[in-house]
């Protein structure tokens, strides 16, 4: 079958042990969700039942009967999670109990917003005693998302009032939302088991995004990819998955022990592990004692529980108070924000808070920084535009990309879209790269003011230098990018490559603004100018009349300078005015790192174009004895000048004049 598109709803039962909620379920739908041979011979739901539930407008829901027994109560939250109305089912011979109580917290803790009371085993009390354990429900409901909740009297063994509910639930079912179907699909599993023919399944209810049969996923958070090979909602074929149905999934080349309870399947990249969640968490007044920094908690989300520790910037949070805190796990977990959690004391063991999480991917927030924790503040109160530039801001240089995003916000499709543009259109954001990255524009600002203060620091140290190399400036200004390493591991070049397009786009903005000149190679301010004290001055005319006495057979770079400097003046001041005066073009270097004084050179080559306009060729012994007898050492680099510059063409072992000159 394909999934129409109408309204899907769940409805969840919770209440107190033996008090009828599985019997109800099939009283009412005519399925025995105890499907366990132990549950038979215990009487107890274990594990979660579903079924289908025909309503008198034609509707189709689904119900899930989770377990009462305070041992199960981890497979309660994870039946709770994703259901629109909950049943909270109460016996009437007993009235409120303690699982009554703690089945209620955890749905106001998930967020579930709609409801009704079904008051069953009316068939054992009088009227009398029927209309007090009302008056008792509504009183213990009234500061409770139940408080105008319609409460239903029935009998499962006699059928009074089961027509009365069904009406009831119609009624609320109309008011439940349509889910959105944004976001990438996700399937926290509950089950994993192999079925004859067909190989692994999976079970559990989707909570977003669509999937289809051929689908490419994986399994977090382990990272296990496989395939869709098909798929069941409520039993049926059906060619895909959409968010708030019982959906089964045939995955591919996997087995049973390859997908543990309380993992995800989801599109590939969507989601990812992480051990330590930034967290909005109420702590019950129900709770017997304060909660303390590092205390041990039994963390539930989805279908998963897991052993953690509460990290806090005090020491302390009362009961009935919302705090902003962290959780460090014993295993990761692959979680959106937006996503609901439960935590229960780790012994005794009960239910003591829970709330949304806020970030997915965090860093350790230090307890003495108060400013790392009023992030969460942000994060829990602010728009969609301010939480994404948090993030922006936190990312720093290295930028998000729209899925990064995406993950870290929980905001998709055309909403992020918009959020984007929006945020490009006001200039917050700037988008760099062919990767689709983007960068806070306060992180630039930052970017901007580091690079003026660096040049100014290097010109201040260096005065005698045109500019910093730019491969220096890039280096120091991302010092622990992988672009600022010599050599780049393949699977971090597309990140050293995004690093380079951001310093171009910090020089381009500064070049545009006039702040900074630069070229292939240095990058300084726009203000610096070269100025030499007159002890630099004497060692630059020192440094000039030594190549032009030295002809065409001039000293190195290092011997110029030994011999130009005085003892107040260090070697590597000297070097830096003779670099000074080749990027000056005052000093011409050719190949072999060999110096020449420009008048020298062009004196050379007015004599070798004479030379040959009346000889027509120069062999190498020519062009020996036209330079007064020079070494192999330079002749080479000066005949492969003449070559380059084209004043010469090599044919054979003899050079011409080139027709041009």
């Amino acid at each position: 079958m394909d999934i129409p598109e109408t309204k899907t709803v769940i409805i969840g039962t919770a209440g107190h042990i033996d008090h009828g909620k599985t019997t109800l379920v099939k009283a009412v739908t005519g399925t025995d969700t105890d499907r366990l041979k132990e549950e038979k011979q215990r009487g107890i739901t274990i594990e979660l039942g579903f079924a289908r539930l025909e309503l008198p407008s034609g509707i189709s829901v689904g119900v899930v009967d989770v377990p009462g027994h305070e041992r199960f109560v981890k497979n309660m939250v994870a039946g709770v999670t994703g259901v629109d109305i909950v049943a909270l089912v109460i016996a009437a011979d007993e009235g409120v109990m303690p699982q009554t109580r703690e089945h209620l917290e955890i749905c106001q803790l998930l967020g579930i917003k709609q409801g009704l009371v079904v008051l069953t085993k009316i068939d054992m009390v009088d009227q009398e005693w029927l209309e007090l354990v009302t008056d008792d429900i509504k009183e213990f409901l009234k500061d409770t998302f139940l408080k105008d909740a319609p409460v239903v009297p029935v009998s499962s063994i006699t059928g009074q009032g089961l027509d009365r509910l069904l009406k009831t639930i119609d009624g609320l079912v109309m008011d439940v939302p349509d889910r959105k179907i944004q976001g990438p699909f996700r399937l926290p599993v509950d089950r994993s088991f192999i079925m004859k023919g067909f190989g692994t399944v999976v079970t559990g209810t989707a909570v977003s995004g669509t999937i289809q049969v051929g689908d490419e996923v994986t399994v977090f958070p382990s990272g296990l990819e496989t395939r869709i090979r098909g798929i069941q909602v409520h039993g049926r074929e059906s060619q895909r998955a959409v968010p708030g149905l019982r959906t089964a999934l045939n995955l591919q080349g996997v087995t049973k022990e390859d997908i543990k309870r309380g993992s995800v399947v989801a599109l590939p990249g969507s989601l990812r592990p992480s051990w330590l969640l930034d967290l909005e968490l109420f702590y019950l007044s129900s709770a017997e004692k304060p909660l303390k920094h590092r205390m041990p908690v039994r963390f539930h989300t989805g279908t998963s529980e897991i052993i953690g520790r509460i990290l806090m910037s005090g020491d302390e949070i009362v009961p009935g108070k919302r705090a902003y805190v962290q959780i460090k796990l014993d295993e990761p977990v692959a979680v959106l924000p937006g996503d609901r959690y439960v935590i229960r004391s780790y012994s005794p063991i009960r239910t003591i808070g829970g709330g949304r999480i806020l970030n997915p991917l965090p860093r350790k927030r230090k307890r003495a920084r108060k400013d790392l924790w009023d992030e969460l503040l942000v994060l829990a109160r602010g728009t969609p535009t301010e939480v994404i530039e948090l993030h922006l801001q936190k990312a720093g240089p290295r930028g998000l990309s729209t899925p990064e995003i995406a993950l870290r916000t929980g905001t998709y499709g055309k909403t992020l879209q918009k959020e984007l543009q929006d945020l490009l259109s006001s200039r917050r954001i700037i988008k760099f790269g062919s990767e689709d990255k983007f960068i806070s524009s306060r992180v630039v600002e930052k970017l901007k003011d580091e690079t003026l203060k660096l040049l100014k620091t290097y010109h201040a140290e260096r005065p005698l230098l045109q500019g910093m190399p730019r491969e220096e400036l890039k280096s120091r200004l991302f010092p622990s990018s992988p672009a600022s390493r010599a050599w780049i591991p393949p699977s971090e070049q597309g990140s050293a490559l995004s690093y380079q397009r951001l310093f171009q786009k910090v020089l381009d903005i500064l070049e545009k603004e006039k702040k900074i000149a630069s070229d292939k190679e240095t990058v300084r301010l726009s203000t610096h100018r070269v100025r030499l004290r007159e002890e630099e001055e004497k060692i630059k005319k020192a440094l000039e009349d030594t190549y032009f006495k030295a002809g065409l057979s001039p000293p190195s770079r290092e011997e110029a300078v030994k011999k130009a400097i005085s003892s107040r003046t260090s070697l590597q001041d000297g070097l830096e005015i003779f670099d000074m005066l080749a990027r000056q073009g005052k000093l011409l270097r050719l190949k072999d790192g060999i110096f020449f004084h420009p008048d020298i050179l062009r004196k050379m080559e007015q004599d070798v174009v004479e030379y040959l306009k009346k000889n027509e060729e120069m062999a190498v012994s020519d062009f020996r004895q036209l330079t007064g007898g020079l070494s192999r050492k330079f002749m080479i680099p000066l005949l492969e000048h003449l070559d380059a510059k084209k004043i010469t063409i090599r044919i054979g072992d003899k050079r011409r004049l080139r027709s041009k000159v």
